[in-house]
């Protein structure tokens, strides 16, 4: 079984070949990614028409890359995935209509994937983990954490009520003149930084409502680098460490009361797990945080390959890989819309937004 993804959410222009032969371990035999990041620093953040435009220029060349690095003609792919939302409505466009094209073309199953579900499986393509396993997700668009029973059966437990944490780092990096992405730069500057020297807050630490919160935060790094302004090197070091220190602080609290609730909810899990995806999983101290968390709750920690939890295709190849041999392919996929909102969780309802185009979360 082999399926070709393609990723188009934000600003990577992605694709992938993706295999998984009988019972052997899953393969990635291609998984290109072309990052955007230079044509949006200058701008401190993602330019939509700036990423579609980018994705139209790139992806057929990266799709013929990946075809091309996985020794694997199109005429042996068994379907092809592609992102369908939520993301950015031009990139997702891009995206799906040139998969649409290849699978008519090649005479292919299409199969529109959640760019969350993708996120959701990655633990199964890199550590074969089985279900029920627990999941934060921690993006850039996102900060949730969701029961993932099964292919399709997904359960979320908390989400944020303002800022996605990616978001937070990207709008702290900006305001402190650190470049973009905000996330990495922000982790590297706090490495210097004392993380006691700003008392900030731990935005819902405590709080029976399971959900997260972080312009609060963000605003009291504002006032803190207003008072202190013209800011030297070190004031942003200690700026930057005692913001990280507060976000890890606040996730830690959040994820303990899902642990325990995943234990009562899911008593014959032998093996709980949590899996923390999304590229500010990448954050060294968030990790630690987190695996200290699981470690005492008694839950394994995984993080899939850093390369694996931001933006790729082979997480959406993986997703139609999980999709195709549970027989959850519809020929309806030819005319699915791309769609800027969609909930992994259609059931549970919204706690940010829901407008004609659908809940964002």
């Amino acid at each position: 079984m082999r399926v070709l993804g393609i990723e188009t959410s934000c600003d990577e222009t992605a694709a992938s070949v993706v295999a998984l032969d009988g019972d052997s371990a899953p393969e990635i035999l291609s998984n290109v990614v072309l990052s955007q990041i230079e044509e949006h620093a200058a701008f401190g953040g993602v330019v939509p028409e700036i990423a579609a435009r980018a994705h139209v220029e790139a992806l057929d060349g990266i799709v013929e890359a990946a075809l091309t690095d996985s020794a694997v003609s199109l005429d042996e792919v068994d379907a092809v995935a592609a992102t369908a939302g939520p993301g950015l409505v031009g990139g997702l466009i891009v995206g799906l209509m040139t998969a649409k094209a290849i699978a008519a073309a090649a005479n292919k199953p299409l199969i529109a994937i959640n760019h969350l579900e993708g996120h959701a499986l990655t633990a199964r393509l890199t550590e074969g983990l089985d279900f029920p396993y627990l999941l934060l997700l921690v993006s850039g668009g996102h900060t949730q954490i969701v029961a993932v029973r099964g292919v399709g059966d997904y359960q979320r437990w908390a989400t944020t009520i303002d800022d996605a944490l990616g978001e937070a780092f990207d709008k702290t990096a900006k305001m402190l003149g650190l470049p973009y992405p905000g996330g990495p730069n922000v982790e590297k500057a706090a490495a210097g930084g004392d993380a006691s020297r700003f008392a900030f807050p731990r935005p819902m630490k405590g709080s029976a409502q399971p959900d997260f919160s972080f312009s609060g935060l963000k605003t009291a790094v504002r006032q803190a680098a207003t008072a202190i302004a013209p800011l030297s090197d070190q004031d942003v070091a200690d700026i930057c460490a005692s913001f990280q220190a507060a976000v890890a602080d606040a996730l830690g609290d959040r994820v303990a009361r899902a642990l325990a609730r995943f234990r009562k909810e899911f008593p014959e899990t032998a093996k709980p797990a949590l899996v923390v995806a999304g590229g500010v999983a990448a954050n060294r101290t968030i990790k630690a945080t987190l695996e200290a968390r699981c470690s005492k709750a008694g839950f394994a920690f995984v993080a899939p390959p850093q390369k694996l939890c931001t933006d790729n295709a082979a997480m959406i190849a993986w997703a139609g890989i999980e999709r195709l041999r549970a027989g959850m392919v519809d020929a309806s996929a030819a005319d699915f819309v791309p769609r800027s909102r969609w909930p992994l969780d259609s059931v549970s309802a919204p706690l940010v937004g829901s407008g004609r185009r659908g809940a964002k979360a």
